[in-house]
């Protein structure tokens, strides 16, 4: 158990300093309203999931203990959905509920093909 615990603290470390740096880029470059820079992170992270697991599945290694690095560490840490519920909270609460509403939408449609792209392209 503390070898899983490790892994997955690894992987989260890892997965959140990465989660800042993709920030610190996108805001670098984009100054808007629109909340980009999760929006790219989720995505990128459905994308990221989709591969890895389907990557574990092909190579048969779904039960080691990469499969707690990789999903549950790295993605979970690389990953926004409680910062994406708070933007979309303050979108709503500053009278944007029109961006709010294609926030949501663009997030989860483009986030399931993203999972499909990442199992598709690991096969």
């Amino acid at each position: 158990m503390f070898k899983t615990i490790l892994f997955i603290g690894l992987g989260g470390a890892i997965g959140s300093i990465l989660r800042y740096l993709t920030s610190v880029m996108v805001t670098k470059y984009w100054a808007n309203q629109f909340p980009l820079a999760t929006f790219i992170t989720n995505v990128l992270g459905c994308f990221i999931i989709g591969l890895f697991i389907g990557l574990l599945e092909k190579y048969n290694l779904a039960n080691s203990s990469l499969k707690w690095f990789l999903i549950t560490g790295f993605c979970g840490g690389y990953t926004t959905f409680s910062t994406f519920g708070f933007e979309n909270y303050s979108l709503f609460n500053s009278n944007n509920s029109s961006l709010a509403f294609i926030y949501i939408a663009m997030s989860i449609l483009i986030g399931l093909f993203a999972v499909w792209l990442g199992l598709f392209v690991s096969k």
